[in-house]
């Protein structure tokens, strides 16, 4: 019996080795050019537009009701005037298999997909991407529309030449892997809604404005909770090993508020900016005369004897974070 449950088990583990491979589509840079294999399972759902130029396009189309699941993208190879504008509608999986991409003119990596987007250092290996300095439309090295999760074992080398080095238009969370910022003309990490960074390393440095920025996608702040906290503007860091050095302004400057709960800080504390739509920076124990009070998510309230936790006071022309107890 236990024999033929070790068949069974081998023959699944085979099957889901044999599925993984089957929805990976692997693109290799040669020089000034790249070859794309898309296998026969997903051929029908991903198109590549660019021949074999160094300069990869491909559209991943599927519907509600026709789809592969997740498909995993793996880079490999290197390319000294190459990139990857990659446009879909689902959630799909980067793996940087120690590319090394230069794009002369924009983003070395351009994802035009609004789903969960996972960049996935494969382990061991060492990718480096750079851009260009003439397309002023580009927001970043690595330029990605949706929630962006960093993970796996590898390293991931940037240098952005025009804006910032990572932009992501919503989240970014980031565990195990090594980053390692080493230019900007903007920001190093540029993100909305959050910044988690949950464990692995991120070095950022020689940055011409912040190193890491938070916006909102909202118009105000929310308060935010460990399973909700898209439009808090927040940044978090719950672990690992975090270090900005040789910034043009802020280390972190966030819309919403800052947490250190675990890790290490090795940049300067005190050179952060909360609060960033409203100018409040750091909370007050407890409030000096009226003003008008707010909660965190800007709705005006009354101040009232069971009044706790913390609110926003504007008085005579400046805002203060308050602390009831």
């Amino acid at each position: 019996m236990r024999k033929v449950l070790s068949v069974i088990a081998a023959m699944l583990i085979g099957v889901t080795a044999q599925a993984a491979t089957s929805y990976t589509v692997k693109i290799v840079y040669d020089g000034a050019s790249a070859s794309v294999l898309i296998p026969t399972e997903v051929s029908n759902y991903v198109t590549c537009t660019s021949g074999t130029s160094s300069h990869v396009v491909l559209e991943q189309s599927s519907t509600a009701d026709d789809n592969p699941g997740e498909i995993i993208y793996n880079l490999s190879g290197s390319s000294e005037d190459g990139e990857l504008l990659f446009t879909g509608d689902y959630k799909a999986t980067f793996q940087l298999n120690g590319v090394t991409l230069t794009n002369p003119a924009s983003s070395a990596i351009h994802i035009k997909d609004g789903k969960r987007i996972k960049i996935s250092m494969v382990n061991e290996t060492v990718s480096t991407l750079t851009d260009g300095t003439t397309d002023e439309d580009s927001k970043g090295c690595l330029h990605i529309k949706g929630h962006t999760e960093f993970v796996g074992k590898g390293t991931l080398n940037i240098v952005s030449n025009i804006r910032h080095a990572i932009y992501s238009k919503e989240y970014v969370e980031l565990k195990n892997c090594t980053v390692n910022i080493k230019g900007a003309k903007k920001d190093g990490i540029h993100c909305q809604q959050y910044f988690r960074m949950i464990s692995g390393v991120v070095n950022i440095s020689n940055v011409e404005d912040e190193g890491i920025q938070v916006e909102l996608k909202g118009e105000t702040p929310t308060a935010g909770s460990e399973t909700e906290d898209e439009d808090t503007g927040n940044f978090y860091m719950t672990g690992g090993e975090l270090s900005i050095t040789n910034v043009g302004d802020k280390c972190i400057k966030t819309y919403g508020t800052i947490s250190y709960t675990g890790g290490t800080q090795n940049f300067d504390l005190t050179n952060v900016m909360e609060n960033a739509t409203t100018g409040i920076s750091g909370i007050s124990a407890k409030a000096s005369g009226d003003g008008v009070i707010y909660d965190l998510s800007g709705r005006r309230v009354s101040k009232s004897q069971s009044m706790k936790g913390v609110y926003i006071i504007k008085k005579d022309g400046k805002t203060q974070k308050i602390l009831f107890k």
